[in-house]
């Protein structure tokens, strides 16, 4: 019989998901239940799951593990080619190896760096993370983070000096940007915001409130839509969370002001419409968002794709929605929310290796309610049931 991949593609993840679907839209809620073996792949060796049974239910369950614990404002996770992940730390400035090895209270967290030219304030701070693609020839990473006069991006390896690679983007206490990742063309796409400055958000020879593609040198990547500009989109007002779906399309969840907070598919060189347009609009000059909410239920941060499902992880919102999309990348029915209340304000979500969803708590980012063991880094396992168990 031949052995599993270690790391299952993120098609089972959908499976899994597929079956728990009709389950979650027939619920106001996510049914807990005992753990059982990782439906989305092998189990990896992470710590045991605390999840308590749901009364009544269907057989679904959403198991979550509490993964770390006592961190202090979790912005980025990105993972490694061993299964760990490098995680941020907003205010400190830290970069922490968690895992993929245990400790006495779950996964192992290692300080591996201090970006020692961070100036975190407001919202600024150590935000995005990537890990190269060919992580294991070259062991670069790029960070995105505040420094004394503008928010930059910078290339390093684990323990040794950053390298700037982009800087001039804008900075203030709100707006900052901040997200990172690299796409399935191998370029790195970096999220800014209009750091309070609104107009900007329209000039495309100005950096703020877009959505920048450049290479790992750091220069406009072949391609953009502007000659000699990393601009890939404009018109956004806060964009944090990336992701692309299994069809290489592109998202980005964006924060509203105080109506609308939305997700956008994101296409090269086109127009979000901020400050002209929060939300749904009505002139063709601007791209209208796949989804949005009011701010109360969302304020959401970061983003994950998982094959044709989106996940945001919401501040404001204290919840996870899940976004089933179409194989042209509009929404399929209506998004469902996941973990509402339940671990307080949500910052960072990521899809690991395994096909788990990793999700980090904002509880002390000023504005939320920490309890003792904030903030916490979590993993979830979606497990069907019914038809969908095998």
């Amino acid at each position: 019989m031949s052995a599993r991949p270690p790391y299952p593609r993120t098609r089972r993840l959908r499976a899994a998901l597929a079956a728990s679907c009709a389950t979650l839209l027939a619920t106001t809620g996510c049914s807990f239940g005992a753990p059982e073996p990782d439906r989305a792949g092998e189990p990896p060796s992470f710590p045991t799951p605390s999840a308590t049974a749901a009364p009544g239910g269907a057989g679904q369950e959403v198991v979550t593990t509490v993964l770390a614990t006592g961190l202090r404002v979790p912005w980025g996770i990105a993972f490694l080619p061993d299964g760990g992940a490098l995680v941020t730390e907003r205010d400190s400035g830290r970069i922490l190896k968690v895992g993929p090895e245990s400790g006495p209270d779950g996964l192992r967290v290692t300080p591996v760096q201090t970006v020692s030219d961070v100036v975190a304030g407001g919202e600024g701070g150590l935000m995005g993370i990537a890990v190269s693609p060919t992580y294991e020839r070259d062991r670069q990473v790029f960070v995105y983070y505040t420094a004394e006069r503008d928010n930059r991006i910078a290339r390093l390896e684990l323990g040794g000096q950053p390298t700037p690679i982009l800087t001039g983007i804008p900075k203030a206490g709100i707006h900052n940007g901040g997200g990172l990742a690299f796409g399935p063309d191998g370029q790195l796409y970096a999220s800014t915001g209009d750091a309070g400055d609104r107009p900007q958000s329209q000039d495309v020879k100005r950096l703020g409130g877009k959505i920048l593609r450049i290479t790992r040198d750091g220069k406009p990547a072949p391609g953009n839509p502007y000659p000699d500009s990393p601009v890939w989109s404009l018109g956004h007002r806060n964009v944090q969370g990336l992701a692309w779906d299994a069809g290489k399309r592109m998202y980005a969840v964006e924060f509203g002001q105080n109506t609308w907070d939305e997700i956008n598919q994101i296409t090269k060189g086109r127009n979000y419409g901020w400050p002209q347009v929060e939300g749904r609009g009505d002139d063709n000059r601007f791209v209208n968002p796949i989804t949005q909410w009011p701010t109360s239920d969302a304020s959401c941060s970061g983003l994950t794709a998982a094959d044709r499902l989106l996940f945001t992880a919401c501040l404001r919102g204290k919840r996870l929605w899940l976004v089933e999309l179409t194989d042209t990348g509009t929404v399929l029915g209506q998004p469902r929310e996941l973990l509402t209340g339940r671990y307080g304000r949500l910052r960072a979500v990521a899809t690991a290796p395994d096909g788990s969803l990793w999700v980090s708590t904002s509880n002390h980012d000023g504005r939320g309610d920490p309890a003792p063991e904030d903030d916490r880094l979590l993993r979830l396992v979606f497990a069907g049931g019914g038809a969908g168990r095998s």
